[in-house]
């Protein structure tokens, strides 16, 4: 005789045996067609007890209590003679034999329902298993067709002015040889776009060498085609209208926010709400809109902590939020609960719903009133007790887009929320104390601060802020704009030299300057590259506000050697060793790779009116959000004060 063992399913043991029972899938629905028999038996001998206590109670006034009201316990549906009101839940009969009468209904009522309840288990008991198994199947297509039509409908958002959209069809360029540039990005987006169409559809991202779907933990265990959201602005400036509208019509008929899926609150903010409302205010299509506020609508749980500082994770169903694991103590991360006010502010102008833009805020005073080590922000703080953790301070990972929406928070107000700028000035300024240095060979750069040491590195991460130095420029104090535009195109010139002193002529994770290194990775697992943005970014806000044509130059020098060392017959994949002239790829086409390399490439090859910066504001994914102007600002005002 076999003996049973015990394996998990779900979270549950079950009983199986050994290959070669042969009859173990009969006794199965032997078993459960008995327990079925057993139910409906506990079933039939409860409404007989009920039916029974009618007949042999004792009428006085000691059981008077257990007999009024009891069909609002026991069978709420029977509706009450006439003659008779609710009082407290009891049912009180008025006029003479009221009483009786309504008594003699009750048993009527119980007698039929208990004679419909035998007859329906013997007709069960009659069927065969196929039957049963077909009704059951029945039944459950049922349930979810009711399910659906019982889904709420969301409320219609409320009418708002249309921020002024200028600069999205534009841009052609007036050189040959620029534009000949420009339109072999516009075909390296072709190639990453249609190798995911084919190969990846519907996933977060592509494998371009297993051809095949990809995603990581910051998306959990749902595939919502992060690629789909994050290219869709990218698409619609290149003119990829066809490619468009297929992600158009995905978004349409399958993105869904009410899964199961843990996510990263700030990745999928800026990924994906800041794409949809991007490609909202590009296209002036509805869904786009409508999809954002469903999901923000999800990510407002992670805000209910102690402090007011959010979870780094949400669960979208349950609405259930976390952090990471390593992170310090518990703590929530800078970079992430900082990055939210572009798209929150957004959110409150849409919908008329003060709570996005009230979160945001919160967290701003709660920063404020808060002691800071050198003027500097560590990069961790504990939700729970809305103390800093690890003293850590960076412009790179952990830190770096937490100074950029301060800047461009103001820039979006139309440089009316001065407190922003105020904010982001004084930061700069602990900034350029403390962690920017000039390396023995000329080079500026930015390093960490780590409980009270400097460490020397710079993260390909942290290029991003010579871009953030030359936007910042204009409105800076003391007359600085000079100063900080300079600034900028050190910080430029640095990271140029960080992919130049390479084999591949692309850049490393990080970079340090000591012992005689200057600008090249000394780690191996700091060799890589990932298709990232950053230095491209820098590049491009370097040529809109000087117009030097070697930044157009790095950039095209950067764009080649992507063609060259990271495309395959399925896409573009990372390097693991920008070191080596023979490297092998990590398999991974980034869904930023679309959204933000490729994007600012293009622009980088566009005539100045194509997006213009008096107009659009690009969130830290490169998704571009319109300046809300005098008259849009009224409008959000009004929505606040109405709604406070």
């Amino acid at each position: 005789m076999t003996t049973p063992a015990l394996l998990p399913l779900s979270g549950r043991r079950i009983p199986t045996l050994s290959p070669g029972a042969a009859s173990f899938p009969h006794h199965r629905a032997t078993l459960r067609l008995s327990e079925k028999f057993i139910l409906l038996l506990i079933l039939s001998a409860f409404i007989t007890l009920c039916f029974g206590a009618f007949f042999f109670l004792p009428d006085n006034s000691k059981h008077k209590r257990f007999d009024l009201g009891l069909e609002d316990v026991l069978i709420p549906h029977i509706e009450a003679p006439k003659g008779a009101k609710h009082l407290g839940g009891q049912v009180v009969i008025h006029g003479q034999g009221g009483h009786d009468e309504h008594r003699h209904s009750l048993r009527d009522k119980i007698r039929v329902d208990h004679e419909r309840a035998l007859q329906e288990a013997k007709e069960k008991l009659r069927k065969s298993r196929d039957e049963l198994r077909a009704e059951i199947q029945t039944e459950k297509s049922k349930v979810v067709e009711d399910l659906k039509k019982k889904k709420e409908v969301p409320k219609p958002l409320p009418p708002v002015p249309m921020p002024k959209v200028v600069g999205v069809n534009d841009g052609d360029p007036v050189e040959p040889d620029v534009k000949e540039k420009r339109d072999k990005i516009r075909e390296m987006m072709k190639h990453a776009w249609d190798s995911y169409r084919q190969y990846g559809w519907g996933h977060n991202e592509l494998k371009p060498l297993a051809k095949k779907g990809h995603s990581t933990n910051i998306f959990g265990n749902s595939q919502m085609g992060a690629t789909i959201v994050d290219a869709l602005d990218s698409l619609y400036m290149m003119g990829l209208h066809d490619e468009f509208k297929d992600g158009q019509e995905w978004i349409e008929q399958n993105l869904d926010f009410s899964v199961n899926a843990e996510v990263s609150v700030f990745e999928v903010n800026i990924r994906f709400i800041g794409g949809l409302l991007a490609a909202y205010y590009l296209s002036g299509q509805e869904v786009f809109k409508v999809k954002a506020v469903q999901l923000a609508e999800k990510l407002l749980p992670a805000f209910n902590t102690p402090t007011g500082i959010p979870w780094a994770m949400v669960n979208l169903k349950s609405g259930v939020g976390r952090n990471w694991g390593w992170a310090s103590a518990g703590s929530s991360i800078l970079a992430e609960f900082g990055t939210l006010h572009m798209e929150f502010v957004h959110l409150t102008y849409l919908t008329g719903n003060p709570a996005y833009y009230q979160k945001v805020m919160h967290i701003r005073k709660l920063l404020a009133k808060m002691d800071r080590p050198n003027g500097l922000y560590p990069n961790y703080l504990n939700p729970r007790t809305g103390r800093w953790g690890q003293h850590h301070t960076s412009v790179g990972g952990l830190g770096d887009s937490f100074y950029e929406y301060l800047l461009k928070a103001w820039l979006m107000s139309d440089k009316t929320d001065t407190e922003a700028r105020k904010t982001y000035d004084d930061a700069i300024e602990a900034i350029e104390r403390h962690l920017i240095r000039k390396s023995n060979g000329g080079l500026t750069f930015i390093g960490e601060w780590k409980n009270g040491h400097l460490e020397r590195k710079m993260g390909h991460l942290t290029c991003f802020a010579g871009g953030m130095f030359a936007l910042g420029a204009d409105g800076s104090p003391d007359d600085k704009a000079g100063h900080y535009l300079q600034l900028g195109a050190e910080i430029a010139h640095t990271c140029h030299e960080s992919y130049d002193r390479t084999v591949l002529k692309l850049g490393p994770e990080a970079f340090k300057f000591d012992s005689g290194l200057e600008a090249v990775a000394v780690r191996q697992n700091e060799k890589y590259y990932i298709l990232r943005p950053e230095v491209i970014e820098t590049y491009w806000y370097m040529w809109r506000f000087t117009h030097d044509p070697k930044y157009r130059q790095w950039g095209w020098e950067a764009a080649q050697a992507i063609d060259k060392y990271c495309r395959v017959s399925g896409g573009f994949s990372g390097v693991k060793d920008v070191y080596s002239s023979n490297p092998t790829y990590d398999d991974v086409q980034q869904s930023f790779f679309l959204a933000e390399t490729l994007k600012y490439l293009y622009l980088l090859f566009s005539s100045d009116d194509l997006m213009p910066l008096e107009s659009w504001v690009f969130n830290t994914e490169a998704h571009p959000l319109p300046v809300l102007h005098s008259s849009c600002l009224v409008n959000f005002c009004s929505c606040l004060s109405i709604n406070h």
